[in-house]
C-alpha cells in the first residue's frame, strides 16, 4: 500500500496533486503546528502575467497552534474581492467556466476550521481531476501524538500497513532511508518534471503557480495527464 502524508494547503501547485494521485491513501496532516508565512493558507495565481498571492484570511494566527486549531475569518467583503480578482485574472482562460464554480464553492463555504476548510477544497479538486485516492484526516487516526518528525510519520505508516511511503522532493532531508528500510517500508520522493502550457500571455511562462492556473488553462483531462509528469527518486 502506497501512502503520502502532507499538511493541507490552499489550492497548492500541481506537485501536491501528483503526490495524491501517486498513492493509495493520502493523509491530510492537520494536527501539526501551523507555519506562519508558509503556504498553508496562501498560494500564487497569475495576475497580468505575474505571480500574485491569494490568501485565506485567518483569525488569531499563531505557530503555537495546530493547523486544525486555526480559524478562518469568514470576511465576506474580503472573499468577494478575492473571487473578483480570480475572475478578472482568468475569465479569458479556456476552462474558466468549469473551474470557477469550484473556486466559488470553496471560498464561499461556511467552514471556520482551517483544516476542514482546506480538506474540503482538496476533495473538490480531486473530484474535478478524477483522483480517487482515499483521503484520511490525521487527527482522526489513533496514533502516538507525542512522537515528532519522522517517528510520527513512521507510526502512521505502520498503523496504515504501508509498504511504500512517498514524500515531496522538498522533504528529502527530513527522512532516513535506513530507518524506513528497518521498518520494512520503501521510501521514495516525488520530483515534478518541467511542466509548461500556454497561459494566454506574452510574458515568459510562470511555473509553480496554484493548481487553479493549471486547471484554468488545461481543463480536467489535460491536467489529469500532467499528474503523471514526475519521477520517483
Amino acid at each position: 500500500m502506497k501512502l503520502a502524508i502532507m499538511q493541507p494547503y490552499f489550492f497548492p501547485y500541481i506537485g501536491y496533486w501528483q503526490l495524491i494521485n501517486a498513492v493509495d491513501k493520502f493523509v491530510i496532516y492537520d494536527d501539526v503546528s501551523y507555519i506562519k508565512r508558509g503556504w498553508i493558507n496562501r498560494n500564487n495565481i497569475l495576475v497580468n502575467g505575474y505571480p500574485k498571492l491569494m490568501n485565506v484570511r485567518l483569525k488569531k494566527v499563531s505557530q503555537n497552534k495546530l493547523i486544525n486549531e486555526i480559524e478562518v475569518s469568514q470576511d465576506l467583503n474580503y472573499n468577494n474581492d478575492l473571487l473578483k480578482t480570480i475572475k478578472e485574472s482568468y475569465s479569458k482562460a479556456p476552462f474558466f467556466e468549469s473551474v470557477f464554480p469550484i473556486v466559488e464553492l470553496v471560498i464561499n463555504q461556511h467552514e471556520k476550521n482551517l483544516a476542514k476548510y482546506l480538506a474540503f477544497s482538496i476533495k473538490e479538486v480531486c473530484k474535478y481531476l478524477c483522483i480517487d485516492t482515499e483521503i484520511i484526516i490525521s487527527s482522526e487516526i489513533s496514533k502516538y501524538n507525542e512522537l515528532k518528525g519522522q517517528d510520527r510519520i513512521l507510526n502512521i505508516c505502520k498503523l496504515l500497513s504501508t509498504d511504500q511511503y512517498i514524500n515531496a522532493i522538498g522533504g528529502r532531508s527530513l527522512y532516513s532511508n535506513q530507518d524506513f528500510d528497518l521498518s520494512g517500508i520503501e521510501l521514495k520522493f516525488l520530483k515534478t518534471l518541467d511542466i509548461r502550457y500556454p497561459q494566454l500571455i506574452h510574458n515568459e511562462f510562470v511555473p509553480n503557480l496554484s493548481i487553479l492556473d493549471v486547471m484554468m488553462f488545461n481543463g480536467p483531462v489535460q491536467t489529469n495527464l500532467m499528474l503523471s509528469d514526475y519521477q520517483l527518486v
